[in-house]
């Protein structure tokens, strides 16, 4: 390993043992908004534990860190779905697209849905007879361009939508992100600032309400109309940097390990990792461990599967992810990816 090669290793790695150290502040969980837009679409980066900060390859990469984008040099396609827990399903679909020589652009749409459920109440928990659902859109523009043959950056803007019934709060975020390859087909380093952005508060017909000024007191107007406000939500800040590296253990088969170290702003700091075993560009088998050192984690190994190919005119890819969440059960990926 070249003198190079050594300083930037050393480098990221006090980077990844800094960043995560561990929190002595209380944890945020639960408390902001859009927290649909932090789950990982790509079924191949969540198999490998979401460790992909550092990965410059495909469209798929581009949700860690936008600066993937620079190495996109044809027209991509992903479809992502995921069963994910409580029977919600969550819909992911991207395109990128070179723009001559200035980079890379990407859009996407993000769909969550919880499906229909009973209403219920202290006074009826078998239900009111009524239903209600909740849906979650995100809808992103990107763009990632090469500086130089090393080093790449990228950024995403998302309007982010949730909507509870009949009420509903929006936000806009904006995501950074740069890439450096020490070696083409060495040491990568990545880091990404995600979902910068805005604070949002519900608004709908659900929060209008009547009003009795002073319901002890005979003669008032009891059905006056009012407006309930509520709080202002942040959104979910997750900064990480992170390591991956490529190995070419036979002329047919290939590797790449990743580790990301993370550090959120509604929780604790953690570190992810993961591997893939490609033989002839076309089978892959992964494995991965997200969030290691989360406090009360509910996460943890991760499995999946690809194959990979080529007809006349296009190539293709399909990926699976299968995470384990414990408590409460696991999650499968499926990912479509094409490429023109």
């Amino acid at each position: 390993m070249s003198p190079r090669i050594r300083i930037g290793a050393v480098f990221a790695a006090l980077a990844l043992a800094g960043v995560a150290g561990p929190a002595a502040s209380q944890t945020k969980v639960g408390t902001t908004f859009g927290q649909f837009s932090m789950i990982v679409p790509g079924a191949r980066y969540a198999a490998m534990g979401n460790a992909g900060s550092a990965m410059m390859e495909g469209i798929q990469a581009a949700y860690a860190n936008p600066a993937a984008l620079a190495r996109v040099e044809q027209v991509q396609l992903q479809f992502s779905h995921a069963a994910w827990l409580a029977g919600i399903r969550y819909d992911y679909v991207a395109a990128a697209f070179p723009v001559r020589t200035w980079g890379t652009a990407l859009a996407s749409v993000t769909s969550l849905g919880s499906g229909d459920l009973d209403v219920r109440t202290v006074a009826q928990p078998l239900g009111t007879g009524e239903r209600f659902s909740v849906s979650d859109v995100a809808i992103g523009l990107g763009f990632g361009r090469a500086i130089s043959s090393k080093f790449a950056v990228g950024g995403q803007l998302t309007w982010l939508q949730e909507t509870i019934w009949n009420s509903s709060a929006q936000a806009v975020t904006f995501s950074l992100g740069t890439v450096y390859r020490v070696a083409p087909n060495g040491l990568h380093i990545g880091s990404s600032l995600q979902n910068f952005g805005t604070t949002a508060s519900f608004d709908g017909r659900d929060l209008r309400v009547t009003w009795d000024q002073d319901p002890n007191r005979s003669g008032d107007n009891g059905t006056l109309p009012a407006e309930q406000f509520t709080d202002d939500f942040p959104v979910p800040i997750l900064f990480r940097v992170g390591l991956g590296y490529p190995f070419r253990l036979t002329s047919d088969l290939a590797a790449w390990t990743a580790l990301d170290a993370w550090h959120p702003s509604d929780n604790t700091e953690s570190v992810s990792a993961g591997g893939e075993l490609t033989w002839k560009q076309m089978v892959s088998l992964r494995a991965g461990y997200q969030n290691l050192f989360l406090d009360d984690s509910e996460v943890g190994l991760t499995l999946g599967a690809g194959f990979a190919g080529r007809l006349e005119g296009f190539a293709y890819h399909i990926d699976y992810a299968w995470a384990d969440h414990q408590r409460l059960d696991s999650t499968h990926r499926v990912t479509l990816g094409l490429g023109f």
